[in-house]
This record gives C-alpha cells, structure tokens and sequence, in this order.
C-alpha cells in the first residue's frame, strides 16, 4: 500500500470519528452522514483553528486533527441545522 494510500485511510478514519463524535454532541446519525460531517469539519476545523490562532497545546498530531475535525462537524452541522 502506498503512502498516498494510506494518507487517504487515515483522513477518512479521522472524520468517520470526528463525525460520530460531533453526532454525539448535537444528535444525527448514519454511517455516510457522520463521514460526510466529518470530513467537511475537518477543513472547517482546521480553518477556523488557524484563523483564530488557536493553538491547543497537545503534542499527538492525530489528536490535534481528530478534535480540530469534530469541532469543525459540529459547527457545520449547527450551521446546516440553521439553514434548513
């Protein structure tokens, strides 16, 4: 498996468990809707995090990026709930 390859898994697992986390916090649920919320709030996440200047101080990369994913679903889901 190339590194290209398992970039992709990684990103995927990474907003499969931002988004059952973020479906958690503000309720939803299904497979493809959680991935779906996840990865989209990973780049909201990240932008917002960079944006502000946030930094949170937590040395695990992976951490950083699942937290930064799950708050960025979370916003998009609150904003998705608003819209419709």
């Amino acid at each position: 498996m190339s590194m290209e390859t398992q970039a992709w898994l990684v990103f995927l697992l990474i907003g499969l468990v931002a988004g059952f986390l973020a479906s958690l916090v503000v309720g939803g649920g299904g497979l493809v809707r959680c991935l779906l919320s996840g990865i989209i709030g990973a780049f909201v996440g990240g932008f917002l995090f960079n944006a502000l200047g946030i930094s949170l101080g937590i040395e695990n990369a992976l951490v950083v990026q699942i937290i930064h994913a799950t708050v960025g679903a979370i916003v998009v889901v609150l904003i998705a709930r608003a819209i419709a």
